[in-house]
C-alpha cells in the first residue's frame, strides 16, 4: 500500500512528492483494519472507526488506502470517499489524485477528472461523493472512506452507504475522524458518538461483533489542556507528523483565543456537549452530591415556560445553593403537534408550594404572564424573571459559573439537568457573556439550565439578606 503513497506537500512529514513512509503505528492499524479470517480467507471487518487529533496524517494515509481500493482489490471496485459535505469529502480524493500525479506509473494507468478517477485495465472508479444521501441510491461501493464521520448531520449518508455494500463479498467503511459533539442536529447521539461506544463495547467484550473495528487514540477524560502527556495519547504522530511546537501553542490559546471544547475535539480526540461549550468540561458533573430536598426546606424556584415545540422546566434551589429539578416537560422527537399541559405544570407549581418553604418563583414571563399573576394572585410568591433581559442574564450567569467551577454550587446529579447545563452554549458580544442554545430551533434544549440559573440567582440573593422572607407553606 506504500507504494501508491506520495507527499503531497511539503510538511513535516517531508518534502512533496517523496514516498510516504508508514509508520509503525500506521502499519499496525492497517494490519488490523484489512485482517482476513485465516480459515475462510475473507476480511474480518466490514466497518472500522478511526480516532485521533488533527494533523496526524489521516487523510494522506486514507488517500493511500482509496488507491489501494481503486488499483489492487480486484476488477470493478468502486470506492467513495464521502463527508458531511463535498468540501470535507473532496480533500481525501484531492490528495489521492494529486498522489497519482506525482507517480509517473501510476498517472499512465489511470484517467483523471474533476470528480472521479478511473483505473479502466480493471474497470474500478473512484469518486467523491456528496452529503445528500438520497442522490446515493442505487450505488455497490467495495470501499467507503467516510471522512470526519463526527460532522455528519445525521446518519443518512451513512446508512445509504453501508446498506449498498450489501452486493459485495468483502466490503469496507473506513471512517477516519476526530472526535466531535456527542449530539447531531436532532439532539440524539450522532453516529459517530454512537459508533464510539459500541466500539468501546467491543472493545471490553461487553458486544461480540467481529464485523466492527475501533482505534481510538484520547486523552484521559478531565486532564488538564495543557498535559503534556494526554497531548501523546491522542495523537500518535505528535513529534513525528505533528509537530509539537503546534499543539502547544494551541494550548496556551485555551480559552483566551481557542474554545477548551475545541481544543479537547481537535487535539486531545475527545468528545463534548457542545462546541462552544459554556462550562468546562466535566466540572457540573463534578458537583454532584448524595443530598435529596426535604420537606419544608427553603427554596427558590426557577421556572422556564414554552408554549409547544420547545420545552418547560421546573427547578428548586436551596439557600445554600443546591439544584433538584421538579418537573420537566419535553416535546418528544416524534411528536409534532405538542403543547406544554398548563394545568400539569401548574399542579407542579402548587405540589411545590406544599412541600417546600418556596420564599419565591422566579419564572421567565414569556406566553406565560397570565398563569404567573394567576399564581401570584392564589398567595404564592411569583415574580417575573425575564431570561431574555441581558441586564438580568450576564450577571446571573456569571455568578453561576463563578460557583460551579469553584465548588460553591452543588446539584442531585439528575441527567437531565447534566445533559441540558451541558447543551448551554455561551453567547459572548459588547453586551456580555450569557446562555443561549447552539441554534434557533434546536432540539438540544436549555430550558433546566436557564431555570436553574434563575433559582440560583434568586437563591444567593435571598440568602444574603437579614431580613426573613415571606415564604409559602401548608399549601393543600
Amino acid at each position: 500500500m506504500a507504494s501508491y503513497g506520495r507527499i503531497t506537500k511539503d510538511s513535516v512529514a517531508g518534502p512533496a512528492g517523496e514516498s510516504l513512509s508508514p509508520r509503525p503505528w500506521q502499519r499496525q492499524l492497517l494490519r488490523h483494519i484489512f485482517a482476513r479470517d485465516p480459515l475462510t480467507g475473507r476480511r474480518r471487518h466490514r466497518l472500522a472507526l478511526v480516532g485521533m487529533g488533527r494533523k496526524n496524517g489521516k487523510t494522506a494515509l486514507m488517500a493511500a488506502v482509496a488507491l489501494y481500493g481503486l488499483l489492487a482489490e480486484g476488477e470493478g471496485a468502486q470506492v467513495f470517499s464521502c463527508a458531511a459535505d463535498r468540501v470535507q469529502a473532496k480533500l481525501l480524493f484531492d490528495d489521492a489524485k494529486r498522489m497519482i500525479e506525482l507517480n509517473p506509473d501510476l498517472a499512465a494507468e489511470c484517467n483523471l477528472y474533476r470528480d472521479a478517477i478511473e483505473h479502466p485495465s480493471t474497470g474500478s472508479v473512484y469518486r467523491a461523493v456528496s452529503s445528500e444521501a438520497y442522490t446515493k441510491e442505487g450505488l455497490n461501493p467495495s470501499l467507503v472512506l467516510y471522512d470526519e464521520l463526527h460532522a455528519a448531520p445525521n446518519r443518512e449518508l451513512f446508512d445509504v452507504m453501508a446498506l449498498s455494500q450489501g452486493a459485495r463479498l468483502d466490503p469496507l467503511m473506513i471512517m477516519p475522524t476526530t472526535a466531535g459533539v456527542r449530539t447531531d442536529v436532532s439532539g440524539r447521539d450522532s453516529i459517530a458518538y454512537s459508533l464510539y461506544q459500541h466500539g468501546l463495547r467491543v472493545a471490553t467484550g461487553e458486544v461480540v461483533d467481529p464485523s466492527f473495528f475501533m482505534a481510538w487514540w484520547e486523552a484521559p477524560e478531565g486532564c488538564p489542556v495543557i498535559d503534556a502527556d494526554a497531548w501523546y495519547s491522542a495523537n500518535p504522530g505528535l513529534g513525528d507528523i505533528l509537530a509539537t511546537a503546534d499543539i502547544e501553542a494551541a494550548a496556551v490559546s485555551v480559552p483566551s483565543r481557542t474554545p477548551e471544547s475545541e481544543f479537547r475535539i481537535k487535539r486531545l480526540s475527545q468528545w463534548v456537549n457542545a462546541i462552544a461549550a459554556w462550562l468546562p468540561s466535566g466540572v457540573f458533573e463534578a458537583r454532584k452530591i448524595d443530598r435529596v430536598l426535604t420537606k419544608g426546606e427553603k427554596v427558590v424556584l426557577g421556572f422556564d415556560g414554552s408554549f409547544n415545540h420547545d420545552c418547560t422546566a421546573l427547578v428548586a434551589c436551596t439557600l445554600d445553593g443546591f439544584l433538584a429539578p421538579l418537573a420537566l416537560w419535553e416535546r418528544p422527537p416524534e411528536v409534532i403537534d405538542w403543547e406544554v399541559p398548563i394545568s400539569e405544570v401548574t399542579a407542579s407549581i402548587f405540589n411545590a408550594a406544599r412541600d417546600y418553604r418556596v420564599i419565591e418563583i422566579a419564572a421567565d414571563p414569556y406566553r406565560w404572564a397570565r398563569e404567573i399573576q394567576e399564581w401570584a394572585a392564589a398567595g404564592l410568591p411569583a415574580a417575573e424573571f425575564p431570561t431574555t433581559s441581558v441586564a438580568r442574564m450576564v450577571p446571573a450567569c456569571a455568578a453561576f459559573y463563578d460557583a460551579v467551577v469553584n465548588g460553591r454550587l452543588t446539584h442531585n446529579g439528575d441527567p437531565a439537568l447534566v445533559r441540558q447545563v451541558n447543551n448551554a452554549v455561551v453567547k459572548i458580544d459588547r453586551q456580555g457573556p450569557r446562555i443561549v442554545k447552539e441554534h434557533r430551533g434546536s432540539s438540544r434544549y436549555i430550558d433546566l439550565a436557564v431555570a436553574s440559573v434563575a433559582a440560583f440567582d434568586r437563591a444567593t440573593w435571598h440568602a444574603s439578606q437579614r431580613v426573613p422572607v415571606r415564604a409559602s407553606s401548608g399549601w393543600v
